[in-house]
């Protein structure tokens, strides 16, 4: 059996328990979203809103991940360009 990895936290306790309240507003129907103020239903969206509070007020909580369409776009971009090189030769 492999030993745990030892190391630091991941995420701080500031973290949470910012996502912690965002859950549990989440569940009285009190939490709400951005510009738009909709009420919050998504487990993973009252995470989010927990996470992103954290990071504003300065907790150990990782940098925010790429979104998935910047890394589509730029791999579909890579493809494209490899197979106009390969239409080109004879």
């Amino acid at each position: 059996m492999a030993a745990k990895k030892r190391g630091s936290r991941r995420y701080g306790k500031k973290a949470g328990k910012k996502v912690a309240r965002a859950m549990h507003e989440r569940k009285r129907g009190t939490l709400k979203s951005g510009r738009s103020g909709k009420k919050v239903k998504s487990r993973k969206q009252a995470i989010a809103i927990g996470l992103s509070e954290a990071r504003r007020s300065g907790a150990k909580v990782p940098p925010r991940g790429r979104s998935k369409a910047r890394l589509s776009a730029k791999s579909a971009s890579k493809r494209s360009s490899r197979s106009s090189d390969r239409s080109v030769r004879p």
